[in-house]
């Protein structure tokens, strides 16, 4: 019988790497560190070796459509599926960042949403019976709904809103940011909010936080891992928006 193994996209650092870290210690199977850039992956492996910590190393690009179906397959062949998958991969502008607000809303839907889709879409049907995909989300994402249009929070939190409808949304917020009319449309001035809005949306179911981050990433990593962990069978939580291993309101 194949391995049991853990895939976590984006993992050469940050909360990534915490996760791998956790998972390296708790999960009874092969670990593997994702990244675009194979020399920082190899080096998040090798850091975690003087750790005495055994990963493996994958090169995949959520933003390359090849690069996800070239790790497709290399899991399908080498272990018939995965058993965990954490799309924890994700990028944010710094606050102060000059690039024009139209670049970083297109960029960072791109990545934050549009790949992460690209991967469950790729991933979901190679994910073993009782196997486990985490969505990294944000609390900005639940912020940022709140900043919305009373339209538009009405349609994220209604319990028949669709996958197409959901992209659609995604879609018009970038359109409208390139035209500089986000505002009247409804949508806030956050881009990162805005792209954890719809991943939490989907089943709402670092250095990004910078040195003033409430938690540490081994700490942020807790949560996720909790959930990857999961034993067979149980079902709950599924779906929801889940912070400090509690379901929180959306």
């Amino acid at each position: 019988m194949a391995n049991r193994v853990a895939v976590v996209t984006g993992s050469n650092k940050g909360i990534g790497l915490a996760i791998v870290r956790a998972l390296c210690q708790q999960f009874p199977g092969d670990v593997y560190v994702t990244a675009r850039d194979v020399g920082r992956g190899q080096e998040a492996v090798a850091s975690l070796a003087s750790e005495g910590l055994k990963s493996n190393f994958h090169q995949l690009d959520i933003n390359d459509l090849n690069s996800i179906t070239t790790a497709t397959a290399y899991f399908k062949e080498k272990y018939g599926g995965v058993d965990v998958l954490i799309n924890n991969a994700g990028i944010a502008f710094e606050v102060a960042d000059a690039t024009p607000f139209a670049v970083q809303a297109e960029v960072t839907l791109k990545t934050n949403f549009f790949a992460t889709r690209d991967m469950l879409t790729h991933f979901l049907p190679i994910i073993k019976a009782g196997g486990r995909v985490v969505n990294v989300s944000s609390f900005v994402g639940s912020r940022t709904l709140n900043q919305c249009s009373l339209a538009l929070q009405q349609r994220f939190r209604s319990e028949d809103i669709t996958e197409d409808e959901l992209v659609g949304l995604m879609q018009q917020f970038v359109d409208r940011a390139k035209r500089d009319e986000h505002k009247q449309g409804g949508w806030p001035e956050t881009a990162y909010g805005v792209s954890k809005m719809g991943v939490s949306n989907w089943w709402v179911r670092t250095d990004m936080a910078g040195s003033k981050a409430p938690k540490s990433p081994d700490e942020g990593a807790v949560t996720l891992v909790y959930l990857a962990l999961l034993p067979p069978g149980v079902t709950e939580p599924h779906g929801k928006f889940v912070s400090d291993k509690e379901v929180q309101p959306w």
